[in-house]
């Protein structure tokens, strides 16, 4: 089977010339690497700007009928500063024709283009530098990258197009993060979303790996910067990384795994800056052998608040939990978890979703539901323990509860999910670092 490899280089790592070139030398280091996706410029340094922000700003300002052309020499001054600094070593890069790439684009902008397409030329740009710099074939997005009419990414037209357009050329560089309406009109997925564009790529060419290059070296045991240099996560299931994503990890898009993640395709997490470190490899789940003495991480997030609901007899008393669901929905606001007892249930939800219509909400849930006790308690943190061994081993759980009780650390809920690959504990936002230190280095000290 020939093997094929997707590569997505995020912001950081095309952000000046000094990384287009370390780019250029991991693709050719391996002749695999046949599809590259790249995003916009990211910063340099950070008080920097991105260029996508920058994109967006003048789009914002030709909205309001402010002239945009200071932060448009901005943007231009960044990409013509990167072909300059590239010609020096890459004469063919002198064909390149920037300033009416460039002119193209600020024309577009100040005739009312689409915010869509404004910021999508950050990607557009990036790609056409890079694929001249490696001499592969530039393929706009557009032309493979589809959505319907209710702009909803369309796999089956999406999967056609890169079979005809795509799959004949033995190279070529795909600008991340945006496709085409059935009008032609540009349509983005939402930011972050050259790592969507790079799973796409990855499964409609049937890659055998989906390379995804930034400025870390993959996932680390905990967020390193609340904990002092942090394990490094060699492998992960797509299950746990779902988990530890949406806990706060936010190393990959959380949308991007899906498409590879159907596909059966892996995922190398890898460090642009240091390409000799292995990453994480990101895989499916069937495909691991458990590892029942350890957890894969810890993510947590803040600013939490639950809802405590206690009544006699609650668990004959149908349609109770649907009628709390029902308040939720109505005032257009989602729960993280809901941890229930036989007379009682816990609704957590984010603060800056309930801020507002909290007193509105608890008198709903009095009228319709008549509990005998209802508490609040805002303020409220979750950390998830994660890892697909934890169903299949011994005192995870209390090695858990222990290390937070030896640092003084009340735990006001518990929750783990039906699949066991997870132990989630509510404490106090005062508390959140301090816990989330203590349970690793139980597990890791």
């Amino acid at each position: 089977m020939e093997s094929i490899i997707t590569a997505k280089f995020g912001g950081s790592s095309l952000a000046e010339a000094g990384q287009f070139e370390k780019v250029k030398n991991i693709i050719e280091s391996d002749p695999n690497r046949r599809y590259v996706v790249p995003s916009a410029p990211g910063k340099r340094f950070s008080s920097d700007y991105k260029i996508t922000d920058l994109l967006y700003l003048c789009h914002a300002h030709v909205q309001q009928g402010i002239p945009f052309n200071d932060v448009f020499d901005i943007i231009a001054a960044r990409y013509k500063e990167i072909v300059a600094c590239l010609i020096l070593k890459h004469k063919e890069l002198k064909e390149l024709d920037i300033d009416s790439i460039l002119n193209v684009i600020k024309k577009d902008i100040g005739s009312g283009a689409s915010a869509d397409y404004t910021a999508s030329r950050g990607e557009y740009v990036n790609g056409i530098i890079l694929a001249k710099l490696l001499g592969y074939e530039f393929v706009d997005a557009s032309e493979i990258i589809f959505f319907n009419k209710h702009g909803v990414f369309d796999t089956v037209k999406t999967q056609a197009a890169v079979k005809e357009k795509l799959l004949c050329k033995e190279r070529a560089v795909i600008p991340g993060f945006y496709g085409a309406m059935p009008d032609g009109s540009i349509k983005t997925f939402s930011r972050g979303g050259s790592d969507v564009t790079g799973a796409i790529i990855a499964r409609c060419t049937s890659s055998t790996l989906y390379e995804n290059w930034t400025d870390v070296s993959g996932f680390m045991m905990a967020d390193p910067r609340i904990v002092s240099n942090p394990k490094p996560i060699d492998t992960i299931t797509y299950r746990e990384l779902r988990e530890l994503s949406y806990m706060g990890a936010t190393v990959l898009h959380e949308e991007s795994v899906f498409p590879v993640r159907e596909a059966g395709i892996p995922i190398n997490i890898k460090n642009t800056n240091k390409p000799e470190d292995k990453g994480t490899l990101i895989f499916d789940d069937t495909n691991c052998s458990e590892k029942p003495s350890t957890i894969t991480g810890i993510a947590g997030k803040k600013d939490f608040t639950v809802i405590a609901i206690e009544k006699h007899l609650m668990n004959i008393e149908r349609g109770f939990c649907r009628k709390l669901l029902a308040i939720l929905e109505q005032n257009e606001i989602h729960f993280e978890c809901m941890p229930s007892g036989i007379d009682s249930v816990s609704l957590v939800v984010e603060d800056k979703s309930i801020a507002s219509k909290l007193d509105d909400v608890i008198e709903e849930i009095k009228r319709q539901c008549k509990p005998d006790a209802i508490e609040v308690y805002p303020n409220m943190a979750l950390i998830a323990t994660v890892g697909r061994g934890m169903s299949r081993s011994k005192g995870i759980a209390a090695t858990i509860f222990t290390s937070l009780a030896k640092e003084q650390i009340n735990i006001r809920m518990i929750n783990q999910g039906s699949s066991e690959i997870n132990i989630i504990v509510g404490i106090e936002t005062d508390d959140f670092e301090k816990a989330i230190r203590a349970i690793y280095s139980a597990f890791v000290n």
